[in-house]
């Protein structure tokens, strides 16, 4: 039973996990402009991996996709294929786990297979939880950086340059949402072993012998049945065809009646 809990959960806590991320790649506020000199402002600029805005204080927005590949900086195109590939790792991870969950039977399928699944599922979820943390942490190092340069250009004079750009609610989402995949993952990996089924793991056995328990017997060595004499080819007048005494005895055969 607990092993269906811990599935389960691992499922719930991934699939929270893969929709975070999917909701921090599309959202628009990975950097904000931060107004911490100039609260009010008649124009507000935020910027997300796919388009960059400008809000007026009128109320009115207007998005403008990026309309080049090779002149965005590397990072940047790194973090976007970051967050593509966690999502498609997660996906393909809840596709193998629906099929794996102990609570559904599908056809004829093993436990075994459904263990082996399980564990797929949650390497999955593992590896897109990282991708995501690492995708997002990237950006706020791009953030961070960006930010001091700003506001050491500000300090010399030249604050009118560039603005400023501080973090925005997709970060934290995104964090989330790779922590989540990531707890998901582990759990899935931990629910695997209770999955396995207890015959098919090895057993082994230990034998102790002692000395002191053990007792010998000796007796006449016994051949196999394609190995015993003959009776007949022995030469000389056996113990069975020795002649009997008058009074019924058969006189114990010598030594000299077998040669």
């Amino acid at each position: 039973m607990s092993t269906t809990i811990c599935q389960v959960m691992g499922f719930l806590v991934s699939s929270l996990g893969v929709g975070g991320s999917i909701m921090a790649t599309a959202m628009d506020t990975w950097s904000t402009q931060d107004l911490y000199d100039n609260p009010v402002t008649a124009v507000f600029q935020y910027q997300g991996l796919w388009r960059s805005c400008v809000r007026q204080s009128s109320g009115f927005t207007e998005c403008r996709p990026y309309f080049t590949i090779l002149g965005l900086p590397a990072m940047f195109q790194a973090v976007r294929a970051l967050m593509i590939v966690g999502i498609v790792l997660g996906l393909l991870g809840l596709f193998v786990c629906i099929f794996a969950l102990k609570c559904i039977r599908i056809g004829s399928m093993e436990d075994t297979a459904k263990a082996n699944m399980t564990l797929t599922s949650g390497i999955m979820f593992i590896v897109a939880g990282l991708c995501a943390i690492t995708g997002v942490s990237v950006f706020a190092n791009m953030l961070v950086t960006n930010f001091w340069m700003s506001t050491t250009n500000m300090y010399q004079g030249m604050q009118n340059v560039q603005n400023r750009y501080t973090f925005g609610s997709a970060l934290f989402v995104g964090w989330v949402a790779g922590g989540l995949a990531l707890v998901g993952g582990i759990m899935m990996c931990l629910a695997c072993k209770g999955l396995i089924p207890e015959e098919s793991r090895y057993k082994a056995v230990s034998y102790n012998a002692s000395g002191r328990n053990i007792s010998y017997r000796t007796g006449p060595y016994k051949g196999g049945p394609g190995y015993e004499a003959d009776p007949r080819s022995r030469k000389g007048v056996g113990y069975e065809d020795a002649p009997r005494s008058e009074d019924g005895r058969r006189p114990y055969p010598s030594k000299y009646d077998y040669v």
